[in-house]
C-alpha cells in the first residue's frame, strides 16, 4: 500500500497540473460523479490540483437513483459547479428503438437486448454526455477517466464506458490506495468506504466479481490466492478483458 499517501496525493496533484498545461491550458476537468470512492477521489484531486472553479461535475442518474445524495454530498462539500442529467429517457427511447426494429430482431432472433448490453448502454451514454458538457464548456474540457488499477485488472469496466477519457489519475493506484487517497484529502468517511457498485447491475462489485478487492489486491501484489477457484477466476477475467487495455489494432499500410 502506499508509504506516504499525503505526499502521492501530492505527486498526482501535480501530474493532473502538468497534463492540463500541456493538454488544456485553462479548461474545466469534466468528471462523472457516482458518489462512490473513485469519482470522488478523482474529483477532489482535480479541484486541489487545478481549482474547484475549473472541475465541472455532471450527475447522471438512470430513472430514480438510490445514491444519488451521495453524488450530490460530494458536489457541496467539494463546492465544485455541477449539474444533473437524468439519462433514463434517452436510455429508454434507443432500447425501444433497437428491440422494436426488425433487423435487429432478426439477426439477433429476440426482441430483447442482451443482459449485458442493456447494463452497459447507460455507462456508455453517460460518457457520451460527458463529452457533450465538455466541447460546450467555455474553453473546453478534459474528461476525466476514474478507474482504478483494481477494476483495470479485471477488467470491470464498461470499453467507451467509465473506461474512457482523456487522462486517468486513478489507474494506477489499487483499491485499497484509492481509499488511502481519499483520507489524505479529507474526503466524507462515509464516500470513501461506500461500498463499490457499477450502479447498473443493482449488485455490488465484489458480489458480480465473486471475490473480494482484498483477495485481488493481494494476488496481485503477491501472486498468492489460497483459493484455487478464485485465482483461475482472476486469472481468466484479466486475460479476456486485456482488448480493454490496449489501443485499438491499427492496421499498417506497407
Amino acid at each position: 500500500m502506499l508509504n506516504y499517501p499525503c505526499q502521492v496525493k501530492e505527486d498526482v496533484k501535480r501530474w493532473i497540473r502538468d497534463y492540463f498545461k500541456e493538454n488544456g491550458k485553462g479548461c474545466y476537468a469534466v468528471i462523472g460523479i457516482s458518489g462512490g470512492k473513485d469519482s470522488s477521489v478523482a474529483a477532489a484531486l482535480c479541484a486541489e490540483a487545478l481549482g474547484k472553479e475549473r472541475v465541472f461535475g455532471v450527475l447522471m442518474p438512470d430513472g430514480v437513483q438510490s445514491d444519488i445524495e451521495d453524488a450530490k454530498k460530494l458536489v457541496e462539500f467539494l463546492g465544485i459547479p455541477h449539474l444533473t442529467v437524468n439519462i433514463g429517457t434517452t436510455t429508454g427511447v434507443l432500447c425501444c428503438e433497437l428491440e422494436q426494429n426488425t433487423a435487429f430482431q432478426k439477426i439477433t432472433g429476440s426482441s430483447e437486448l442482451s443482459k449485458d448490453s442493456k447494463i452497459n448502454l447507460p455507462s456508455r451514454i453517460r460518457m457520451t454526455t460527458l463529452y457533450a458538457v465538455a466541447q460546450s464548456l467555455p474553453g473546453g474540457g478534459r474528461v476525466v477517466n476514474t478507474c482504478n488499477r483494481s477494476e483495470d485488472y479485471v477488467g470491470y469496466s464498461t470499453k467507451y464506458g467509465d473506461s474512457a477519457g482523456d487522462f486517468s489519475p486513478l489507474s494506477d493506484f489499487l483499491v485499497e490506495e484509492v481509499k488511502e487517497l481519499g483520507y489524505a484529502l479529507g474526503l466524507p468517511k462515509e464516500l470513501i468506504e461506500k461500498t463499490p457498485s457499477d450502479g447498473l447491475s443493482g449488485s455490488s462489485d465484489e458480489e458480480k466479481l465473486g471475490f473480494s478487492y482484498q483477495t485481488l489486491s493481494k494476488y496481485m501484489i503477491t501472486g498468492v490466492c489460497e483459493d484455487e477457484t478464485v485465482r483461475k477466476k482472476i486469472d481468466r477475467l484479466h486475460k479476456q478483458n486485456l482488448h480493454k487495455l490496449k489501443p485499438i489494432p491499427t492496421y499498417k499500410n506497407k
